[in-house]
């Protein structure tokens, strides 16, 4: 990989993460197979940004994604996964190395057969925990089509607030403009809750 913007220092954190039910790690190679088996879910990947059709192309594609993404598993299967890619905050010159990094952006994806269980609610809550807890962050973000439903109620259910109602922003595959939404928590409010 040639860009390595925005990767998280998971190095600096214990792994695996284990929740109640969950068990949270980097992801390796050894993860496409099972990503790609729920990924390729049609009625799965119709919000996420991309469909992966050919699992030579997703192992190929994964090398891109790896540094960004950790798995979920129960009882050592893998179930879902997780995003999450750092950024600079905007500053002023004279403070630029103060937002070095303090921002991150986190997304998920879940096996439908595991949905409608509180899982990825509680795999987004460890997510959150790892960004402001383990790596400091100051501010998180996520943004979804705004006809995905499941993904925005669970950004609500997690604590995130909503701060934009994009109308017409985003372009889907089927060729049509959808509206988008963003939410975003910030660490005072996570460890306020």
């Amino acid at each position: 990989m040639d860009d390595l913007t925005g990767v998280p220092d998971w190095g600096r954190l214990s792994w695996p993460r284990v929740t109640e039910r969950l068990t949270l790690r980097p992801a390796t190679p050894d993860d496409a197979d099972a990503m790609f088996g729920y990924r390729s879910l049609e009625h799965v990947s119709r919000w996420m940004t991309q469909l992966p059709t050919d699992a030579r192309q997703w192992h190929a594609d994964c090398d891109q994604r790896w540094p960004f993404a950790l798995v979920i598993c129960r009882d050592d299967k893998v179930i879902g996964d997780l995003f999450l890619k750092t950024e600079d905050a905007w500053a002023q010159a004279e403070v630029r190395d103060r937002a070095h990094d303090v921002f991150a952006e986190i997304g998920w994806c879940l096996s439908p057969a595991h949905a409608g269980q509180g899982l990825a609610t509680e795999a987004v809550r460890e997510l959150l925990a790892i960004a402001f807890d383990g790596l400091g962050l100051r501010r998180v973000t996520a943004n979804c089509f705004a006809d995905n439903e499941p993904s925005w109620r669970l950004m609500e259910r997690v604590g995130m607030r909503r701060e934009a109602h994009n109308v017409s922003d985003t372009l889907h595959r089927d060729g049509e403009w959808y509206d988008g939404l963003v939410y975003a928590l910030l660490a005072d409010e996570w460890r306020g809750r």
